[in-house]
């Protein structure tokens, strides 16, 4: 009875079935809840609207974290339906430290925080910002997030290269900057920290204009490392979309035909059903050859 009401829940919250209209309703109704969520956190900063409004605030806060507190304990209790984390205990250690499962938690944290132990009233103001995170759920239901969380791993050697490269480069810049100007304006940039403000702006190309350089070997360092901040802080972005179209393409091409990954996968997730008793033999035959029939 329990292990049937564990995989109901699972499914509901994983929507398994595409024709689940309770799976589907309660994905719409958690992303609406988190939408709100960001919004309150907006309108709360306003303080005529927060004092004026300040226990449906408050009660719509408690409501939401009791939400999303049984939301992450049932994903926690259900999620050793999932063959990947099929073990009771290191399975369900194992997804608490999935990403998803990070942000699930992220999103209740800073309401019991408090709770459990004393803090000023200036962390707790960061605190309630950050339930700002509980927009982050949002990428769980977000094709198009898979979509770049697939684009950065197959890119992700390729943009640490990159990484280091410019903080090398900013290192240089602010080093450089430093010792041209240094005794120009010996205030500005006191120490190679200080010139990192400096680098950090022009190599993004921001150029705030709050520090600048005035001598002459420091206005020619400045152009060259402006010049060189256009090419190399677009690289990232560059590498980024080439790998969000390559997945594109992918799924594109995956749609064409039957992947055998994908195929493995759904023969795996049978196999697993009929061995802890959802399906029949002949329920397990037939979905089987379903699955290599499409």
């Amino acid at each position: 009875m329990i292990a049937a009401v564990r995989h109901r829940i699972y499914e509901i919250l994983e929507v398994v079935r595409e024709n689940d209209t309770l799976a589907r309703y309660f994905q719409v109704f958690l992303i609406v809840l988190i939408v709100l969520n960001v919004l309150a956190v907006i309108l709360e900063s306003v303080r005529t609207l927060l004092l004026q409004y300040f226990t449906v605030f408050l009660v719509f806060e408690i409501f939401s974290v009791a939400v999303f507190t049984i939301e992450y304990i049932l994903r926690l209790w259900v999620c050793t339906e999932n063959p990947e984390f099929r073990r009771p205990f290191l399975g369900r250690l194992r997804y608490a430290f999935t990403p998803v499962a990070i942000i699930d938690l992220v999103a209740v944290i800073p309401f019991y925080l408090p709770l459990l132990v004393p803090v000023d009233l200036r962390f707790l103001r960061i605190l309630r910002l950050t339930r700002l995170f509980r927009g982050l759920k949002l990428v769980r239901y977000s094709d198009a997030f898979d979509f770049l969380s697939r684009a950065l791993k197959r890119e992700k050697y390729m943009l640490i290269v990159i990484l280091i490269i410019l903080t090398v480069m900013f290192i240089f810049a602010s080093a450089l900057m430093y010792h041209a100007e240094h005794d120009a304006q010996p205030e500005v940039f006191a120490s190679i920290p200080h010139a990192m403000w400096w680098a950090i702006v022009t190599l993004t190309t921001v150029g705030y204009g709050d520090i600048l350089p005035i001598t002459v070997q420091g206005k020619v360092l400045g152009a060259i490392i402006a010049v060189i901040g256009i090419g190399m802080f677009a690289l990232p972005a560059g590498v980024i979309a080439a790998g969000f179209i390559e997945e594109i393409k992918s799924s594109k091409n995956a749609g064409c035909g039957p992947d055998p990954d994908a195929r493995i996968s759904s023969l795996e997730r049978l196999a697993a059903l009929k061995e802890q008793g959802y399906l029949s033999d002949d329920e397990y035959e037939r979905e089987k050859q379903r699955v290599l029939d499409s």
